[in-house]
């Protein structure tokens, strides 16, 4: 029987709903601009290269939010695109970016979760691509697109491009604990993995196994000093698929996490010290009988507070609510 999971809308209005003014909104909106962000590409090997915004590499570590990040492959078959980006501004952009190197068709497109930022120029892709998506993303995002929009326009700003997105169902879907490989030719394979929830039920992550190159999607933001968005309403089923992706990966891969420079294993481990270090210390707080308000005062962890601009919008609006929402009720089971 499968477990029914509210969507990302209602799980993120119905917490507003419980919270503050103050906690309803990002110290800063729109997070990002995407009227403002100019994306570039960084060739990784031969036909594969990552999309980032031209601010990442200097600003990620300032703890400043960055765009969207994705990427492109260029295989004797075509070409298959990561993430599509927010608005048709983004997505023009990336067209450029492939034209620059190849005119070879763009065969597939994928998108690593049901955020807008990830899936809402699909439409604009030519009608012969095939779009890729988890299970759970085609099913919210077909239920609650328009939801998900206001959502976006919330911590993005209207005026965007937001507004003129359309709908357009995904054609190729990965169930939970699935995978599904790819063969773009010259080598070029390509592996999408669901692992199950490790930011939102939506993830996807790409990997190609013979280049051991990697797309974290949202699960794994940036490096340090960012911290994980979990406010999909989860944490103990992220918990755990956070350490297994990450137990997953070689030493040397690429990765190209969601929101940041291109990094290595080393540069998403802060990521999973985050996580493993709320998990603990929620437990205890639990365990000791705190409500959730003497938890929140006794949990700040001030450790890995080091100049993430969103840090403390995340972690006490979000990422520990939904951690003491988790150990609280598996504790009475």
């Amino acid at each position: 029987m499968k477990t029914q999971r509210i969507s990302i809308v209602a799980a993120f209005l119905l917490l507003l709903c419980s919270l503050g003014a103050s906690a309803q909104t990002p110290p800063q909106i729109p997070i990002w601009d995407a009227n403002k962000v100019e994306l570039k590409s960084q060739k990784l090997g031969d036909g594969i290269y990552a999309i980032l915004p031209t601010t990442a590499e200097k600003e990620t570590t300032q703890g400043i939010p960055q765009a969207t990040t994705g990427g492109f492959i260029v295989g004797s078959k075509g070409v298959l695109l990561i993430e599509v980006m927010l608005s048709k501004r983004l997505y023009d952009q990336e067209v450029a970016l492939i034209r620059s190197v190849t005119d070879k068709p763009i065969i597939y497109a994928v998108n690593t979760s049901d955020h807008g930022d990830h899936c809402f120029s699909n439409y604009l892709l030519p009608a012969s691509t095939l779009i890729i998506q988890n299970e759970f993303a085609k099913e919210n995002l077909a239920k609650n697109y328009e939801g998900i929009k206001q959502f976006m326009v919330g911590l993005f700003g209207a005026g965007r491009g937001i507004e003129s997105s359309v709908y357009r169902p995904a054609d190729i879907i990965i169930p939970k604990n699935n995978n599904l490989k790819l063969d773009m030719g010259d080598g070029k394979v390509v592996e999408f993995l669901n692992v199950g929830t490790a930011q939102s039920p939506a993830d996807l992550f790409v990997w190609m196994p013979n280049q051991k190159i990697f797309w974290a999607g949202n699960p794994f933001i940036a490096e340090s000093p960012a911290i994980p968005w979990l406010f999909d309403g989860y944490f103990l089923e992220p918990a755990n698929n956070l350490k297994k992706v990450y137990d997953f990966l070689p030493a040397d891969a690429v990765i190209i996490p969601g929101h940041g420079r291109v990094t290595n294993k080393a540069g998403i481990k802060y990521t999973i010290d985050y996580v493993s270090a709320l998990k603990q210390q929620v437990e205890a707080a639990v365990a000791k009988g705190l409500t959730l308000e003497q938890t929140k005062a006794a949990v700040k962890m001030d450790e890995f507070n080091k100049g993430y601009v969103l840090f403390n919008w995340l972690h006490f609006n979000f990422n520990l609510p939904n951690a003491y929402k988790d150990i609280s009720d598996n504790k009475k089971k």
